[in-house]
């Protein structure tokens, strides 16, 4: 049995470490594992998502998960009981609306559950209602849409995807995370050139810069679906929110004054997306411009 101490989660670069130190933690032989979380202080919508799905993976590969749910401390209590993560894994406490975007497991691709989601309880929930047109929310959930289609399509998860988010009133900023523990970015932009000998050398943040352009796919040759990592890049770019994604050993990070990809020495196989976008549409800029292309 392999005790896990939960730490303490933020989203900062450090933060997600820890988060894939757990994973690292876990993707032995781990039959059963304990989650406790009596070094925890605050856990954050990018710990809630990364946490299930680490959960679900573990029992995906037979194994038995516990959470030591007396360990919790009682603001992060409240806020697993609201955002359904307690209710997820068995403990009888039914979520309620509030400042945070429920936790969410999908196992399987449905396109209009996943757009109902992040217009209701995301981007179309009252707190951003007031400051962004429905036009603009329109806009804004299309591209998210295409992180959960292409972990789908492209990501090979055997457990799906999970994400959560929330809204911080302070800074009027609303997050969103959306993971899979699938193969990696890196590892499809390789198959995608196994047949170049140079391919199995690709850095991952090569993989991840090549990803980024306009018009790049791994998926079906001569299929083109939807707007790209390019556009989203460029959309919380522009508007001042913030994109954060790690696959494998790589990283890039988008904000309006940072434009970058990079090699970190972590690691995780599958791919985590952490979004920021300010609640003022005095931020906002939106194009009728329409450009196909998918994510990868």
């Amino acid at each position: 049995m392999a005790v896990i101490q939960v730490p303490t989660i933020n989203d900062h670069a450090q933060d997600f470490d820890r988060l894939f130190d757990l994973w690292n933690r876990v993707n032995g032989d781990s039959l059963e594992v304990v989650f406790d979380f009596s070094s925890c202080n605050f856990i954050r919508q990018n710990g809630v998502a990364f946490l299930g799905g680490l959960a679900r993976l573990i029992q995906y590969r037979q194994g038995r998960v516990d959470f030591k749910w007396g360990t919790l401390q009682r603001n992060i209590f409240t806020n697993l009981a609201q955002n359904g993560f307690l209710a997820a894994f068995g403990f009888p406490k039914s979520a309620w609306l509030g400042n945070s975007i429920p936790y969410r497991e999908d196992s399987f691709q449905d396109k209009d559950a996943v757009i109902n989601y992040l217009k209701t309880r995301w981007i179309g929930h009252k707190w951003v209602q007031a400051h962004i047109s429905e036009r603009l929310q329109d806009s804004m959930i299309g591209k998210v849409w295409e992180i959960y289609a292409n972990a789908f399509e492209h990501g090979q998860s055997p457990t799906g995807v999970f994400s959560c988010g929330q809204y911080y009133p302070d800074q009027q900023e609303l997050k969103l995370t959306v993971v899979d523990f699938g193969i990696g970015i890196p590892a499809k932009v390789r198959l995608h050139f196994r047949h170049d000998p140079r391919a199995l050398h690709i850095s991952a943040s090569n993989c991840l810069q090549w990803a980024f352009k306009r018009g790049h796919s791994t998926g079906t040759e001569g299929i083109s679906r939807g707007v790209g990592l390019d556009l989203l890049k460029e959309f919380v770019k522009i508007n001042k929110g913030g994109l954060d994604l790690f696959s494998h050993e790589g990283c890039a990070r988008v904000d309006e004054k940072i434009d970058m990809v990079a090699n970190r020495t972590s690691f995780f196989e599958g791919t985590l997306v952490n979004i920021t976008l300010k609640c003022d549409e005095s931020f906002y800029h939106f194009s009728d411009e329409t450009v196909e292309g998918p994510l990868f």
